[in-house]
């Protein structure tokens, strides 16, 4: 059941996208293809998939106990806090911890996951800001 309610959605989704690709206007310098042309692709697409999804569906899932669910959120507002505290804390500091939670929940044990915390952290800092130069969030020591 759960297959065709998200197929169904996914086929509404996908005629509301169309009809605001349709909407688009298009000025007279547009290329050959036009605006709605890409827009409408991915619309047919999407509506094509949801509908096999929605005729032919998977057997029911076993859906996972209650404490599993319960991780799952918990993974979940730690990514949202995460997001939330970068600016503040910035990339070094916020990372290791996200890091660090998420490979403790997926089994390591509490030194395993610091370290990857730590190492990752690190490495992803030393590799996008001091290699590539890019720009990451400043913590309060400054990096």
């Amino acid at each position: 059941m759960s297959d065709r309610i998200f197929g169904v959605f996914g086929m509404l989704l996908a005629i509301g996208f169309a009809i605001a690709a349709i909407a688009i206007e298009e000025s007279f310098l547009s290329d050959a293809v036009g605006p709605k042309a890409f827009p409408l692709i991915i619309a047919a697409i999407l509506g094509l998939s949801s509908a096999v999804i929605a005729l032919r569906p998977d057997p029911e899932p076993a859906w996972p106990a209650l404490g599993r669910l319960v991780e799952i959120g918990a993974a979940a507002v730690v990514m949202i806090l995460y997001a939330n505290l970068l600016p503040e804390a910035g990339f070094v500091l916020s990372t290791a911890f996200a890091a660090g939670y998420l490979a403790w929940r997926l089994g390591s044990s509490p030194f395993e996951a610091v370290a990857t915390g730590v190492g990752t952290s690190v490495g992803i800092y030393v590799i996008f800001h001091l290699v590539l130069g890019l720009s990451l969030a400043r913590g309060p020591w400054g990096f």
